[in-house]
C-alpha cells in the first residue's frame, strides 16, 4: 500500500480512556507526516455493552483535541452485508465451518480444561461435520455461530513494527468464532474486513492484542489479502507498574478537560508517553509532533502514567499562555456573579499556582467569601497585638485616604514599604496581619496583590474587620 492510511477504531462503550487518546493521536500523526488520511471507525458490534451518547462523546473529545478524521464515519453495525458474505466464504473455502455446541456445553468444557490444568480452547466439536448435517440442522433452527478453521500445526510468523518477529504454533490457538448467532462478527472477523475495506495500510493498538496478531494474520491469508502494517503500543502503567486503571485515579480523558486541564498540555504528555523524540526537548505544538513523529521511537516498555508530571506540563501551559480560549475555560470556575475585569484579576494573581484551572475556584475563593479566621492569625510569630493593632491602623489610615487611581499593586507595595521606615514598624507588624485581614489565611498571595484584586472598598471593609477582632 503506497498511500498511508490510519484508523482510530473505539468501542462506544464508554468515556474515552487515556489510552485510546494516544492510540489515536499516533494514527494522525503518522498519516499526516506522510500526507495520508486518518480516519475514524466505530466498532460498535458487541451491542450489550453500548452506552447511549458515546459515539457522540468521542466524536467531540477528537474535535476538541483537533485530531480531525478525513472521511465520514464508518460504523461497524451498518456493514453486516459485508461480514456475512465474507464468513460464508471462509466456509465454502473450507477456512471455516458451522459451531452448533450450546453455552451449557462450553461453560461445562471450558470447567474441565481449567481443572485438568490445561488451557481453555474449542475442541472442535463441529469441526468435521459434514455439509448434509449443518443443513439439517440450520433448517431446523438450532443456533450456530460460524468459527475459524485453525490449521494443523502449522508455524504462524507475524511481523510487528515496536516488538519484531513472532512465532506461534496453530496447536496453541484454538478454532475462534468469526461469526455470532445473532448475525453479528466477532472483533476479529470485523476488525480485519473493514481494514482491507477501508485500504488501511497501518494498524495502531494496544500491546493486549498482540496475542490476536497470529489469529489476523491468518484470517488475511484465509481470505487472499496483503495484510497492512501492526503497531502494538506499549501498555500505560500506574507509577507502581499496574495497568493504568480507573482505581488508581482519572483515567478518562473527559475527568481531565473537566477538571481544567488543558487540551494542549494533555496532548503534549500523551505523546510522550511511549513515543521519545531522541532529544532534551519537552514541549511540542501538535503540528511539531506531525514534524517529528516517528514509529521507530516508539518504545516497547511501558509508559508510567504521572500525574505529576501531566501537572507539571498542565501549568507551565497555563503560565505561557492567555489565549481567550483558556481564559474562557479558567473563567467557567469562577461564580458568574464576578466581573470580567474581577474574573481577570483572579486568573492573573492565581495563574502562577495552578496545576489545573479548577485549583481556581478553591485557591481564590477568599476573594468572595472571607473565610472565619481566629484572631490569633493575626499577629505575627516576632510582633505582638499592640504593635500589630498600631500597624493596622496606621495602614488602615493611610489606604482609607489613597486615592482610587492609585490603588495599583506596586504603588500599594512602595507606599506601604514608606510607611514602615517611617513608623518603625517591621513586615511582620503590617505586611503580615494586613495579608491574614485580606485573606483570612496563613499562606496566599503577597498583600498589596490581594489589595488590588478586592479595590478599595472591600480590603477596607477587611481590616476594619480585622481591627475589631483585636
Amino acid at each position: 500500500m503506497s498511500q498511508v492510511r490510519t484508523r482510530f477504531a473505539p468501542s462506544p462503550t464508554g468515556y474515552l480512556h487515556i489510552g485510546g487518546l494516544r492510540t489515536a493521536l499516533f494514527d494522525y500523526l503518522l498519516a499526516k507526516k506522510n500526507n495520508g488520511q486518518f480516519l475514524l471507525r466505530i466498532e460498535d458490534t458487541d451491542q450489550a455493552r453500548l452506552v447511549p451518547g458515546a459515539q457522540e462523546n468521542l466524536i467531540k473529545i477528537l474535535q476538541l483535541f483537533a485530531l480531525n478524521f478525513d472521511e465520514e464515519v464508518v460504523v461497524q453495525s451498518t456493514r453486516t452485508s459485508l461480514y456475512q458474505p465474507a464468513a460464508e466464504k471462509l466456509i465454502q473455502t473450507k477456512n471455516a465451518y458451522h459451531c452448533f455446541c450450546s453455552s451449557e456445553r462450553l461453560d461445562t468444557l471450558r470447567k474441565t480444561q481449567s481443572e485438568a490444568k490445561q488451557v481453555p480452547k474449542y475442541d472442535g466439536h463441529c469441526r468435521d461435520l459434514n455439509t448434509e448435517e449443518v443443513e439439517t440442522k440450520l433448517k431446523a433452527g438450532e443456533k450456530a455461530v460460524i468459527r475459524f478453521r485453525m490449521p494443523i500445526n502449522k508455524e504462524v510468523i507475524a511481523h510487528d513494527t515496536v516488538y519484531g518477529e513472532i512465532k506461534v504454533n496453530t496447536e496453541d490457538l484454538d478454532d475462534f468464532v468469526l461469526l455470532k448467532s445473532d448475525g453479528f462478527p466477532t472483533y476479529h472477523l470485523a476488525n480485519v474486513i473493514d481494514d482491507h475495506d477501508m485500504q488501511i495500510s497501518h494498524v495502531f493498538r494496544g500491546e493486549e492484542w498482540l496475542a490476536s496478531l497470529p489469529k489476523h494474520l491468518l484470517l488475511y491469508q484465509a481470505f487472499g489479502w496483503q495484510a497492512p502494517t501492526f503497531v502494538h503500543l506499549p501498555l500505560l502503567l500506574n507509577p507502581d507498574r499496574s495497568k493504568l486503571s480507573k482505581r488508581q485515579g482519572d483515567v478518562a480523558v473527559e475527568d481531565f478537560v473537566k477538571k481544567g486541564y488543558l487540551k494542549e498540555a494533555i496532548l503534549n504528555y500523551v505523546a510522550l508517553l511511549g513515543w521519545n523524540p531522541k532529544d532534551e526537548r519537552e514541549f511540542f505544538t501538535l503540528e511539531e509532533l506531525v514534524a517529528n513523529f516517528s514509529l521507530e521511537n516508539i518504545n516497547k516498555t511501558g509508559a508510567i502514567f504521572d500525574i505529576q508530571k501531566l501537572n507539571w506540563f498542565n501549568a507551565s501551559y497555563i503560565r505561557e499562555n492567555k489565549s481567550p480560549e483558556i481564559l474562557a475555560q479558567a473563567f467557567s470556575f469562577l461564580p458568574s456573579d464576578l466581573s470580567d475585569e474581577q474574573k481577570h484579576k483572579i486568573f492573573k494573581l492565581f495563574s502562577s499556582r495552578l496545576d489545573n484551572l479548577s485549583q481556581l475556584a478553591q485557591v481564590a475563593s477568599f476573594i468572595w467569601q472571607l473565610p472565619d479566621y481566629d484572631k490569633a492569625m493575626l499577629i505575627f510569630k516576632k510582633s505582638d497585638e499592640t504593635k500589630t493593632k498600631t500597624g493596622l491602623n496606621i495602614a488602615y489610615t493611610f489606604l482609607n485616604n489613597l486615592a482610587e487611581s492609585a490603588w495599583q499593586e506596586e504603588t500599594l507595595r512602595q507606599d506601604l514599604n514608606d510607611l514602615l521606615a517611617k513608623n518603625d514598624l517591621t513586615a511582620g507588624d503590617v505586611f503580615w496581619p494586613i495579608r491574614v485581614a485580606l485573606s483570612g489565611q496563613d499562606k496566599s498571595p503577597s498583600p498589596t496583590e490581594i489589595l488590588e484584586v478586592l479595590g478599595k472598598e472591600e480590603s477596607l471593609k477587611r481590616i476594619k474587620l480585622a481591627l475589631d477582632k483585636l
